[in-house]
């Protein structure tokens, strides 16, 4: 062989050994380590832990050390906190792709939940937005616990009146991206037919309210069950997927987002007009290539149509929160709460969201 051709075979050798051995090192599951001892004295809280991935079987419910809040930070006692796709992606390790951020072989932080609310209990020194005894909703980790911390410039707000904890520990991840695909990767305005694939789930119960405050004419996607809860939220037409595809139903729709991910972007394209939007949100379950697959065929797509294929990954803010509390206090959004478990039950209630079938929201009581 040519020394022309023994270069670049060689170099696909050792890219293929590299890529080979990143994927042994990114799939592989460490033993569980025990548990860390709590220093003698500290205060101590209930909280759901998780030191290897793997299945629900891995959370345990123990005792951890309680927080102190930094000088910019916020004491919360947690009164409720809500169940989220992350929560079990975080859980198993996967896809494998996301163990380069959250740690290889086993979790770097072992703090596990992300959606919250409760009662400010104490302030740092800085802390200026809030004060003990504010009732409080937001995002950050370690949420399935009876107490966190969080800066106060983060996804934290206050409480609208007329919701209830319960009702508040919903709305953080699931509102927000259904917030941020409609407003600010879809564009909607007032007439425009919105169509939501996965209307009944989480996302999507808060994503046909959102769009139905914006002016839209909304159609939901969902099984036959859910039909009847789709339309009393507000939606204008609902396709029992079921009974027929919306996908070849010959109507067209100005935005699509798809939570669901079972049509690809192509049929998703076939019933968008033609300066439409399709924003995808989340992907298909897998470990390795199938939650890239649809992304990978609307980049594809976005070359060859003038259509818009976003996909979007949400990010948790202050001013999203303010802005769905504003739209609960004045009745226009209304979390819809499917199932609730205590905190010791966290492991039972990811088993119920891994399966796929929760209607709206699944809430977990702290207290």
């Amino acid at each position: 062989m040519k020394l022309r051709y023994k270069i670049p075979l060689g170099l696909l050798i050792l890219l293929a050994l590299a890529i080979s051995a990143l994927a042994v090192v990114i799939s592989h599951d460490a033993a569980c380590p025990p548990a860390p001892q709590i220093a003698s004295g500290s205060e101590t809280m209930k909280a759901i832990a998780y030191r290897c991935y793997g299945s629900p079987d891995v959370l345990e419910f123990a005792d951890t050390e309680k927080p102190t809040p930094a000088d910019d930070e916020v004491l919360v006692k947690i009164h409720a906190a809500s169940v989220n796709p992350l929560d079990w992606h975080y859980m198993r390790g996967s896809p494998y792709i996301m163990r380069l951020m959250s740690g290889l072989g086993a979790p770097e932080d072992t703090r596990l939940g992300v959606d919250f609310a409760g009662t400010v209990e104490a302030v740092g020194s800085k802390v200026t937005r809030f004060k003990p005894g504010d009732e409080v909703f937001g995002g950050a980790g370690g949420a399935f616990a009876e107490y966190l911390t969080i800066r106060e410039d983060r996804a934290l707000a206050t409480k609208p009146a007329n919701m209830t904890l319960e009702q508040a520990a919903s709305v953080p991840i699931a509102a927000i991206t259904a917030l941020q695909a409609l407003r600010d990767k879809g564009q909607v305005k007032r007439r425009q037919k919105v169509l939501i694939n996965g209307a009944s789930g989480g996302v999507g119960t808060f994503a046909v309210q959102i769009a139905k405050s914006f002016g839209a004419e909304v159609t939901g996607v969902c099984s036959t069950r859910n039909v009847d809860m789709v339309r009393s939220i507000g939606a204008d037409h609902v396709f029992d997927y079921t009974e027929e595809d919306y996908t070849r139903s010959g109507q067209r729709y100005d935005l699509i987002i798809d939570m669901v991910g079972n049509h690809s972007p192509f049929a998703n394209s076939r019933v968008l007009n033609p300066e439409g939007t399709l924003v995808l949100v989340g992907g298909a379950k897998g470990k390795w290539i199938a939650p890239l697959v649809n992304p990978i065929k609307a980049l594809v797509l976005s070359w060859f149509v003038d259509q818009k294929i976003i996909t979007l990954l949400a990010r948790l803010g202050p001013d999203d929160l303010s802005f769905l509390a504003d739209l609960m206090q004045a009745g226009t959004m209304t979390p819809v709460i499917d199932r609730r478990y205590p905190l010791s039950k966290v492991p039972e209630a990811i088993r119920y969201s891994e399966a796929g079938r929760a209607r709206g929201k699944i809430v977990i009581n702290v207290e």
